[in-house]
C-alpha cells in the first residue's frame, strides 16, 4: 500500500510537469529553447558533511553563471527516485564563442571544392558492406579555420543554436566544469568538477545522449544520432558492414573516432595474417599422415620397443614411447615446415600493419581537421589536480607567465615510491610464476601415478598425457593468477600515477600507460616465455638431474618437443582473456544497468527523463579508453610474439576483433553515459609500444624455431646424419635419443619398480651411450645442431629485419594525394583570410578611418602575393 501511494504521488508530480507540454525525453530546457549541455546531479542526504557539500555547490553553481553558464535545476520532488536533484547547464552563444577561440576549435569558412578521390572500381563488389552515404557522411566537408570572435562574419554561420555540434558544445563546458572554483579550504584554493565528485558533493556530471538508442525522439530538433549508430553500428547484426567513422567522430570525438578507425584497420589487417595462418595449419592436417617422426613414435615395432626413462624420481615408472603417439601426432600441426614460412611471414605483416595505419591516421586527420591540431589545445593544458596540488610557482620561459610547479626533490621522492611499488609488483608476478612452476614439478609425479593405476583413465591415456594434464591445469591455474593480479595492479596504478601529479594530461597518460603495459606485458607473457624458452633446456640427464632448490627435478618436454605444450598455454591464455574481456565489457554494465533501473521499469515511458535515463546508465570514465587500448596491444602480443608456436591465433584474434568492434559500440551507445568529446590526432603513446613489440617479435619467433620447434634438429639430420637415401627422415627418433644405463641411477634417483627388468632406457638428448669414452658427454651433433640454431636466428632476424626496414622505407607515412590536398587546403584557407582581411581594410578605407593607412592596404595584399607564391 505505502508503495502505492509513492507512485500516485510520483504521477501526480509528473502530471504537472506535462501540463508544461514538455517531454520528457527533451534536451533542452523547459522553454523548450536552450539546449541541456552538461548535466550535474546530486543527493541531498543530511549527514555530518550536509552543510559543507551545500555550500560547495552554492558557490560552484554561483561561479559557473559568473562564467556565462545557464542553469536549471530539477527538484528532487520530480525524480523517479525522490531523492536525486539534477542541475541542467546551457551554454549561451557568447561562451561557446569565447571559449571556441581559446580552444582554437576549428569551424568551416567554405564548403571543400577539391575533387573526392577517384572511384574504386571494386566498389560494386563491395556494395554489400558499405552503409548509406548520409550515415557515412553526416554532414559536408568544409575548409576550416580556427575560430575568432573578431572574424564571426568570416565562418558560416547559418544557425547560432546549430553552429557548434553538442560533442563541440560539451567539450567546453566540461573545459568550464574542470576550472571552476568553488572556494578555499585548509588555506587553499580548490576547483573543478573532479573534486567535487570525489568529495561526494555531486554524485555524477555528464553531458546527454540525444535521443533513446532504440527509437526516434519525438522532438523535431532532434538529431537522433544515437539512434541512427544503434541502427547501422552497435548490432552484431551489421558485424560486415563497415564502419560510420565520420559520425562517430561527431557525436563522441576524435579521441573515440580515432579508436574505433585503428580497431577497424587492425580487424581488416588481421584478415590476411588469418588466411595464411589457416593455411599453414591446414599444411600441417594434410601432411600429418606423412610425418615420418609421429610414424615411428607411434610404430609399435620401433615406438613400441623403445623404453623411456622415468619423468620423475623414485615414484614414475619406465614407460614406452608410443604412449606419447597422439601427441606426437597433434604436434605436426604446428611443428613443421609452414610454421618457419609463417614466422617469417608475420614479421613482414608487422610491418605492413603499422606502415599502413601511419597513411590511414594521416588520411583521417586532413579529413578531421586534425592537421594543425597542437597538443597545447587539450593534452598540453596543465591538470586541474597539478595546479591545486603546486603551490609553488615560477616564470615560464616560454610565456613569461607565473605557473604551478613541483621542486625536484618532491618529484624525486614520488618517482622513487612509484618506481619501488612497480618493481615489487613486477616481483610478485615472478614469484608467481616461480609457483606455478613449482605446482608444474610437484604435481606431474602425482598425475603420473594415477594414470598408470586408474583403470577409468587408461582409455585416454594416449590423448591426456601425464605432461598434457600437467600443462594444461598449470596453464588454468596460471590465468587464474593473472586476472587476480591485473584486477589488483589496476587500482595500484591509478593510485602511484595520480601520487606523481604528472603536469599534463598527455604525461599522466602516458606514465599509466607504461606501467600498465610493462605489468600486463611480464603477467601475461612470462608464463609462454618460459615454456618457450626455458622449459626442458635445463633438465640434466639420467643420474645428473638438475633441480629447482635442490627439491624438484626440473621438467622435460614431451618427446615430440616443447611447442604443443606452448600452443597449449598461448590457446587457453588468449581465449581465456578475450572470453572474460567480453564478459566484462558486455554482461557486467548490462547487468548493472538492469539492477540500476529495476524501479523505472515500472514507470510509464514518457515519464522518465533523459537526464535520469543517461543518469541510470554506467560511466565511461577518463581512462575507459585505455583499457580497450590495453587490451588489443596485449592481443597484438599474442599474436606477434609467439605466433610460430601458433598459426590460427591471428584466426582467434580476428574472430573476437569482429566481436569486439560491436560489443564496444553496443556498450557505449547502449549501456554508458555519453563521453565527454575530446581531441586525438594519434594513438598516441601505443604507436611505441607496437612498435618496440613489432621488433621483438623477430626476435622472439627465431627463437622459438630454433629453440623450441623440432625443425633444426630435423634439418639437420636430413642433410648430415641421414644414412637412408631413399626415406631420409627414417631413423630420427632413434638419433635423437640417448642412452642410460640403469644401474648407473643413484640410489635417490632409481625408480622403486623394475618388474620387466630392463637394462637400458632412452631420454632426450645428443650424448655418448655408457660404452663410449666420453661416457654421458655430448656428442658432436649436439654441437652441430646448436650452431645451426644460433645460424638459423642470426640469418632470420638479418632477413627479417632488412625487408622490414626496406617496406618501411618504399611506403611513405603520408600519401602524396593526402599532401597535396593539405598543401591546397593551407593555400585556399590563408587566401580567403587574407581576402577577408582585405575587404576590411577597403570597408574602413571608405569609410575614412585614418588608421587603415595605405602601408596596411599594401602589407595585406603583399600577404596575398606570398601565400600565391607559397
Amino acid at each position: 500500500q505505502q508503495r502505492g501511494r509513492r507512485y500516485k504521488l510520483f504521477l501526480k508530480r509528473r502530471l504537472r510537469i506535462d501540463k508544461r507540454h514538455q517531454s520528457k525525453d527533451s534536451i533542452f530546457f523547459r522553454d523548450g529553447v536552450r539546449r541541456i549541455d552538461f548535466v550535474l546531479s546530486y543527493v541531498d542526504d543530511l549527514n555530518k558533511e550536509w552543510e559543507k557539500k551545500l555550500e560547495r555547490r552554492k558557490e560552484f553553481e554561483s561561479n559557473l553563471q559568473k562564467a556565462g553558464l545557464e542553469l536549471e535545476t530539477e527538484d528532487k520532488k520530480e525524480s523517479e527516485d525522490g531523492k536525486i536533484y539534477f542541475v541542467k547547464i546551457h551554454a549561451p552563444w557568447e561562451v561557446l564563442i569565447t571559449y571556441a577561440e581559446v580552444l582554437n576549435i576549428k569551424v568551416p569558412i567554405k564548403e571543400n571544392d577539391i575533387p573526392s578521390m577517384v572511384e574504386n572500381p571494386l566498389d560494386c563488389m563491395l556494395a554489400p558492406l558499405r552503409l548509406p552515404e548520409k550515415v557515412m557522411h553526416p554532414e559536408p566537408d568544409y575548409f576550416t579555420a580556427p575560430f575568432s570572435k573578431d572574424k564571426q562574419e568570416l565562418y558560416l554561420i547559418n544557425d547560432e543554436s546549430t553552429f557548434f555540434s553538442p560533442s563541440m558544445r560539451n567539450r567546453i563546458v566540461n573545459y568550464i566544469l574542470t576550472r571552476c572554483p568553488y572556494g578555499t579550504e585548509e588555506g587553499k584554493k580548490k576547483f573543478g568538477i573532479k573534486r567535487l565528485l570525489n568529495n561526494g558533493t555531486y554524485s555524477a556530471a555528464y553531458p546527454l545522449h540525444d535521443c533513446q538508442y532504440w527509437k526516434k525522439a519525438n522532438d523535431p530538433n532532434c538529431d537522433n544520432e544515437r539512434y541512427t549508430l544503434y541502427m547501422e553500428w552497435a548490432r552484431f547484426l551489421r558485424f560486415y558492414k563497415e564502419q560510420p567513422l565520420d559520425l562517430i567522430r561527431k557525436y563522441y570525438g576524435e579521441k573515440i573516432g580515432i579508436y574505433f578507425a585503428w580497431l577497424g584497420f587492425y580487424t581488416e589487417m588481421l584478415f590476411l595474417a588469418a588466411v595464411v595462418g589457416l593455411i599453414c595449419f591446414l599444411y600441417g592436417l594434410f601432411t600429418m599422415d606423412e610425418n615420418m617422426s609421429s610414424k615411428e613414435i607411434c610404430d609399435p615395432a620401433i615406438g613400441g620397443e623403445i623404453i623411456m626413462c622415468p619423468l620423475c624420481d623414485r615414484e614414475c615408472e619406465y614407460w614406452r614411447l608410443n604412449t606419447t603417439c597422439a601427441s606426437s601426432e597433434y604436434s605436426h600441426l604446428f611443428d613443421n615446415v609452414a610454421t618457419l614460412f609463417f614466422a617469417i611471414f608475420m614479421g613482414i605483416w608487422v610491418t605492413l600493419f603499422l606502415e599502413f595505419w601511419k597513411r590511414r591516421q594521416a588520411r583521417l586527420k586532413y579529413e578531421w581537421d586534425l592537421v594543425d591540431f597542437e597538443e597545447e589545445q587539450q593534452q598540453l593544458q596543465l591538470r586541474p589536480e597539478y595546479e591545486a596540488k603546486c603551490t609553488q610557482k615560477k616564470k615560464n620561459p616560454v610565456t613569461q607567465e607565473m605557473e604551478p610547479y613541483l621542486p625536484i626533490t618532491s618529484q624525486a621522492v614520488r618517482f622513487c615510491i612509484s618506481g619501488t611499488t612497480v618493481l615489487f609488483w613486477v616481483s610478485l608476478i615472478i614469484a608467481s610464476m616461480i609457483a606455478v612452476i613449482v605446482y608444474r614439478l610437484a604435481v606431474y609425479a602425482a598425475f603420473a601415478t594415477l594414470m598408470e593405476n586408474t583403470q577409468t583413465l587408461q582409455p585416454i591415456s594416449g590423448l591426456l598425457t601425464p605432461q598434457l594434464a600437467t600443462s594444461v591445469t598449470a596453464s588454468c591455474l596460471n590465468f587464474v593468477i593473472i586476472m587476480i593480479l591485473n584486477f589488483l595492479y589496476e587500482r595500484i596504478a591509478v593510485w602511484i600515477t595520480d601520487m606523481e601529479i604528472p603536469r599534463t594530461h598527455m604525461e599522466y597518460e602516458n606514465r599509466l600507460t607504461m606501467k600498465m603495459f610493462l605489468f600486463q606485458f611480464v603477467n601475461y607473457y612470462s608464463s609462454c616465455f618460459y615454456v618457450a624458452f626455458f622449459k626442458g633446456k635445463f633438465v640434466g640427464y639420467p643420474g645428473a638431474y638438475t633441480y629447482m632448490f635442490n627439491r624438484w627435478r626440473n621438467e622435460e618436454c614431451d618427446p615430440a618437443g616443447c611447442l604443443i605444450e606452448l600452443t597449449t598455454q598461448l590457446t587457453i591464455v588468449m581465449a581465456g582473456k578475450q572470453i572474460w574481456g567480453n564478459i566484462q565489457e558486455a554482461i557486467v554494465p548490462w547487468i548493472c544497468n538492469w539492477w540500476g533501473r529495476r524501479k523505472a521499469r515500472n514507470n510509464p515511458e514518457n515519464l522518465y527523463s533523459r537526464w535520469e535515463q543517461d543518469h541510470d546508465l554506467q560511466t565511461f570514465g577518463a581512462l575507459g579508453l585505455f583499457y580497450e587500448y590495453l587490451e588489443m596491444v596485449i592481443q597484438f602480443g599474442f599474436i606477434t610474439l609467439f605466433v610460430a608456436s601458433f598459426p590460427l591465433a591471428p584466426l582467434l584474434a580476428l574472430m573476437n576483433n569482429i566481436l569486439e568492434i560491436r560489443v564496444d559500440s553496443w556498450k557505449l551507445t547502449t549501456q554508458y553515459r555519453r563521453p565527454v568529446a575530446a581531441k586525438a590526432h594519434s594513438i598516441g603513446v601505443w604507436q611505441e609500444i607496437l612498435n618496440g613489440m613489432a621488433i621483438l617479435s623477430v626476435v622472439t619467433n627465431a627463437f622459438i624455431v630454433a629453440f623450441t620447434s623440432d625443425m633444426i634438429p630435423r634439418l639437420v639430420y636430413y642433410y648430415a646424419y641421414s644414412e637412408n637415401e631413399d626415406s631420409p627422415m627414417s631413423g630420427y627418433i632413434n638419433n635423437s635419443l640417448s642412452v642410460f644405463q640403469i644401474s648407473d641411477f643413484p640410489d635417490g634417483n632409481k625408480p622403486k619398480l623394475n618388474e620387466e627388468n630392463f637394462v637400458i632406457c632412452r631420454y632426450r638428448d645428443y650424448r655418448y651411450p655408457p660404452d663410449h669414452e666420453r661416457k654421458y658427454l655430448h656428442t658432436m651433433q649436439f654441437w652441430h645442431i646448436l650452431a645451426a640454431k644460433l645460424a638459423f636466428i642470426i640469418i632470420m632476424e638479418h632477413v627479417v629485419f632488412i625487408v622490414k626496414f626496406f617496406v618501411a622505407w618504399m611506403i611513405p607515412d603520408v600519401p602524396a594525394d593526402v599532401k597535396a590536398k593539405i598543401k591546397r587546403e593551407k593555400y585556399l584557407t590563408q587566401k580567403i583570410l587574407h581576402e577577408y582581411e582585405l575587404e576590411k581594410l577597403k570597408e574602413r578605407l571608405c569609410q575614412g578611418d585614418k588608421r587603415a593607412t595605405e602601408k596596411e592596404f599594401i602589407a595585406t595584399e603583399g600577404r596575398m602575393e606570398l601565400s600565391r607564391a607559397m
